[in-house]
């Protein structure tokens, strides 16, 4: 069996992804779920450190998945739903001008010094397995931002530069590119809070994406 590694941002995805995995019937690999902390730089560090002490100890990972809660765009995936990441892209990672924002990649930065690039593709084995297992998953690019989009007019900008983005969360990219350092297969998976937009506490699903969590987190199995 290969090994997967399953990160979340917070401990309570982690649980979630566990509970998931124990009603799996017939585990085809070992998988190790861990809380790597909240946002792309502390996931991309943590991440990065779990895939080098794995190799050192020879028991290298074989796969990598960044799992956990989001925000959903309205009209492209219910509150509830579960989204399965085409590319993680970093949304945020730029400059602002008087044109509107400048993603990272347009400004002559070499893409060897971005990981890679702003977008990090997933897997295209690992995705077609996912979606066999979830078929009633949302597909599309999944947002990473360092600051959660609270504004109508963010909303719109987001939704406008990205038209395949379903969902935002804060740290896809950041575990993709310790992924693709390491030169391991990735994806990211995802269960929506809330609808991306103005801050709505009232409007937040906690519980029903946690729910969502579990029951998609059997896919990994």
């Amino acid at each position: 069996m290969t090994g997967l590694l399953v990160v979340t941002a917070v401990p309570a995805e982690a649980d979630a992804v566990r509970a998931g995995l124990a009603n799996s019937a017939l585990p085809s690999r070992e998988v190790t779920v861990a809380p790597v902390g909240v946002g792309p730089a502390v996931a991309a560090a943590a991440t990065a450190r779990l895939l080098t002490l794995a190799e050192a100890a020879g028991r290298p990972y074989g796969a990598v998945v960044s799992a956990g809660i989001a925000g959903g765009f309205a009209g492209r995936v219910a509150v509830g739903g579960t989204v399965l990441a085409t590319r993680s892209v970093a949304a945020d990672l730029g400059a602002e001008s008087p044109d509107g924002f400048i993603p990272v990649d347009e400004l002559g930065m070499p893409p060897e010094l971005l990981g890679g690039g702003t977008a990090v593709p997933a897997d295209p084995q690992l995705l077609a397995a996912l979606r066999a297992a979830l078929p009633a998953a949302t597909v599309g690019a999944v947002l990473t931002v360092s600051t959660v989009t609270g504004t109508a007019a963010s909303t719109q900008a987001l939704a406008d530069r990205y038209p395949d983005a379903v969902a935002e969360g804060m740290e896809g990219y950041g575990v993709a590119v310790a992924a693709a350092q390491a030169g391991l297969p990735f994806a990211e998976l995802r269960t929506v809070s809330n609808p991306i937009g103005p801050r709505d506490r009232g409007a937040w699903r906690m519980r029903e994406a946690f729910a969502a969590l579990a029951a998609a987190a059997a896919a990994l199995a």
